[in-house]
């Protein structure tokens, strides 16, 4: 009886999925948000404000970007949880948002694109990086 009660609580896990982060995947998700934001070094403000050091930022304060009134007042620090909500369906989270993404659904996305935007600092480098000119030079 208990080998059967191990067996079928293995089988219950492995049903269930696990939603480990990838960045590579993330990288793919934001191919739909390029269509609007810019991530990276080289990264400008275009449709919508670039998400470099997005994690830990006050909503609605990258220079040089109009945001909406009800974005810049919406009083949010941009963190995952935060977040998480706001890409599963931006305008019931912040009313009044000019984006009209309709957001992302299925979990293992936003798990992905999470671990992507959390790669780049407020400078757009992906944090732990080292370039390679860098490498090349410890190597001499």
């Amino acid at each position: 009886m208990r080998r059967f009660i191990l067996v079928l609580g293995a089988g219950i896990f492995a049903i269930v999925p696990g939603y480990a982060q990838d960045a590579a995947s993330g990288e793919k998700v934001f191919v739909q948000c390029k269509v609007c934001h810019q991530i990276g070094e080289n990264a400008k403000n275009a449709v919508g404000p670039v998400l470099n050091g997005l994690f830990g930022r006050k909503s609605g304060t990258i220079e040089g970007y109009s945001y909406s009134p009800a974005n810049k007042n919406s009083g949010i620090i941009w963190d995952e949880a935060t977040f998480r909500e706001y890409i599963k369906d931006p305008k019931a989270k912040i009313p009044g948002t000019k984006m009209i993404f309709p957001g992302l659904k299925d979990p293992k996305q936003i798990d992905d694109i999470v671990a992507y935007l959390k790669q780049f600092d407020a400078t757009g480098k992906k944090a732990g990086i080292v370039p390679a000119e860098s490498k090349l030079a410890k190597l001499q």
